[in-house]
């Protein structure tokens, strides 16, 4: 039996085509969501990223703020950026843009944007909400496959699974998630002792690590939900996925599969902060 693909590409087309009929809804009430974006320094990676994301908002009809600030940007200065930001009442989410410059405190920074506008979710308050099970802007990338998930009404609920990687805005959350929707959750990372083992009884497993094929195929049991959230240069993620539709129930491919679901959510999540200022 051939393995399900877990379409992020298709599902986040669907979801661009709803969340433009909900911006044309806001309009009515003269709300236009509004993404800004923050990037320091011009790491190329990140210039991509950030391009991306804005081309996104430009295509379901957002708008975005893209501010810009110097490799030599202070804390200080940072932090009085995103203040700014937080008390203008256009903003309806921000994301600054990671990695920062090694002199600023990356943390003080994500946490200083106000959790309402925390559509990115990388503040400690919207992580705790999140655990806690409640409302919060989840982190884009776990966030996003949750989404892939429910839309493919796969089973979670009772089944063993296996999170490789433990980044604050990837892997924790997405263990959290699981954990709510009922799953007994493992975390392992590149220091994991017999992971081979570990990850041979995962029933759902989550490539989350970053290293290029880190995770074998050959240690994934037959009938697996194999999701990778990994991107790299080799144009391959964090699962060697040679020959998985012979192995998986179900699996994310790269490019593709989680990727898309990441850029989607933080503009779902975007209008979703814009609708609560109709509710205010």
């Amino acid at each position: 039996m051939t393995a399900l693909i877990l379409d992020g590409k298709e599902l986040s087309k669907i979801s661009e085509n709803t969340i433009k009929e909900k911006v044309n809804e806001l309009s009515k009430h003269n709300i236009k969501p509004t993404l800004a974006t923050i990037l320091v320094g011009s790491d190329p990676a990140s210039e991509t990223y950030v391009k991306m994301k804005r081309n996104t908002c430009a295509r379901v009809g957002m708008e975005s703020i893209a501010v810009e600030l110097p490799e030599t940007t202070t804390t200080e200065e940072l932090l009085n950026t995103i203040r700014s930001l937080n008390n203008d009442k256009k903003v309806h989410g921000i994301l600054l843009q990671h990695p920062v410059p090694d002199q600023i405190d990356e943390r003080l920074c994500f946490d200083a944007i106000d959790i309402r506008k925390d559509v990115d979710g990388v503040t400690c308050l919207g992580f705790g909400n999140m655990s806690m099970g409640i409302d919060a802007y989840g982190s884009c990338t776990p966030a996003g496959i949750i989404r892939l998930i429910k839309h493919y009404e796969l089973k979670v609920q009772g089944l063993n699974a296996v999170v490789v990687g433990r980044s604050p805005i990837l892997g924790k959350p997405m263990a959290m998630m699981l954990l709510n929707m009922n799953a007994t959750v493992t975390i392992c990372h590149s220091r994991t002792q017999n992971i081979e083992s570990i990850i041979n009884n995962a029933d759902l497993i989550v490539g989350a690590v970053g290293i290029p094929r880190f995770i074998k195929s050959e240690w994934i049991k037959e009938g697996a939900i194999v999701i990778d959230a990994g991107y790299h240069p080799e144009k391959c993620g964090d699962i060697d996925l040679d020959n998985i539709e012979n192995i998986a129930s179900a699996y994310t491919p790269v490019p593709g599969g989680v990727g898309p679901m990441t850029i989607n959510t933080l503009i779902l999540q975007t209008l979703q902060s814009a609708e609560k200022y109709i509710m205010d």
